[in-house]
């Protein structure tokens, strides 16, 4: 490695470090509520940064199968999490009260029901995306900016038909259920904490470790990843190569239903939405690095981290500027790492 490049990534390092020790010494100690004098206030803003985390790798982790991985520029994520969170909302109404109009709580909704309504989604949205790789994708692999702008012009009709379909794209949420939607007890210095919340974090964890067994230990997963670095190759052995790729692009858009369904019971979904968790998605994949599963999780939890503890820790007149933080971090990751943290070139 030439000297001049070493020193740039050691004093990109050191600046990291730095910064990290001043966050904490800052959280700690000179904040207006610093953790040492408020511990409850710290354990649940470090608990909803991890949750919100593991929501974000949930998406993020369909996104970086198809762009990371296959290096299909799907900028239709998003409103595939829009079309699924719709949808689950409507599906949960109508098997609830056989209407969509009528809103229900939690106590009316079983596990049973909301895992219907979860693999529903999914279904619906790994199709939806399965159609949209074989019919407008398929043809132009390879080339970024085409798809790009196809998946620009579908997220926009998409956008416009659930606004027309919803009566202007109104705020809707899901509930999760009962049993879940309770305040657990944590037995530390009695903090209690949402139980769904936790139970978000337990459902992102179940899905990352299957995704890793997938992708690592499968034939299909193996073929995945050696399609991604040699095609040719791959398919010269005898694989059919577009078969596993309709697999890996259904169940990447299918994740983004799953994705939909966790993050309208938590909170609601809107015209709008589709274009957050696509920026959402990015930020995550290109901290984490494109094509590494471990790099999507690693990237939603700093994504978080650092969103979650400006927003509660900076001072109150100035919490609005907790997203800068966010886009600093991108910007010192990709002057550090400019494949990401886990990333190497495609």
């Amino acid at each position: 490695m030439p000297v001049a490049l070493a020193y740039r990534r050691n004093f990109g390092w050191g600046v990291i470090l730095a910064t990290v020790a001043f966050a904490i010494l800052y959280i700690f100690l000179w904040a207006p509520r610093p953790a040492h004098s408020d511990p409850t206030t710290f354990f649940s803003t470090l608990l909803d940064a991890t949750t919100q985390g593991a929501l974000y790798f949930v998406v993020a982790s369909g996104f970086t199968l198809i762009f990371g991985l296959m290096r299909v520029v799907n900028m239709a994520h998003g409103s595939l999490y829009l079309m699924s969170a719709y949808i689950a909302v409507n599906v949960q109404r109508r098997i609830i009260t056989g209407s969509p109009d009528l809103t229900i709580s939690s106590t009316q909704v079983s596990i049973i029901n909301w895992f219907v309504v979860l693999l529903i989604a999914a279904a619906i949205a790994g199709v939806v995306g399965l159609a949209m790789q074989q019919v407008l994708l398929r043809w132009n692999q390879g080339q970024e900016l085409r798809q790009a702008l196809i998946t620009i012009a579908l997220s926009v009709i998409v956008a416009d038909q659930i606004v027309v379909r919803t009566g202007g794209g109104v705020a809707e949420d899901m509930s999760f259920p009962g049993t879940i939607n309770q305040f657990v007890d944590l037995h530390v210095r009695h903090f209690s904490y949402s139980g769904a919340r936790l139970f978000i974090l337990g459902l992102a964890l179940v899905i990352g470790l299957s995704l890793w067994l997938w992708l690592k230990r499968t034939r299909t997963g193996m073929v995945i990843r050696a399609g991604v670095d040699d095609r040719a190759m791959v398919s010269a052995l005898g694989v059919n190569i577009q078969r596993v790729f309709m697999v890996a692009f259904f169940v990447g858009s299918a994740l983004a239903g799953i994705g939909a369904v966790i993050g309208t019971s938590q909170t609601s979904a809107a015209s709008g939405t589709d274009g957050t968790w696509l920026l959402n998605s990015l930020v995550v994949v290109i901290i984490g690095g494109m094509g590494s599963l471990g790099g999507a999780a690693v990237g939603a939890m700093l994504y978080s981290m650092i969103g979650t503890f400006s927003a509660a820790y900076l001072p109150y007149a100035d919490t609005q500027y907790a997203v800068i933080f966010t886009f600093v971090l991108l910007a010192v990751v990709l002057a550090v790492r400019p494949y990401g943290i886990f990333g190497r070139p495609a």
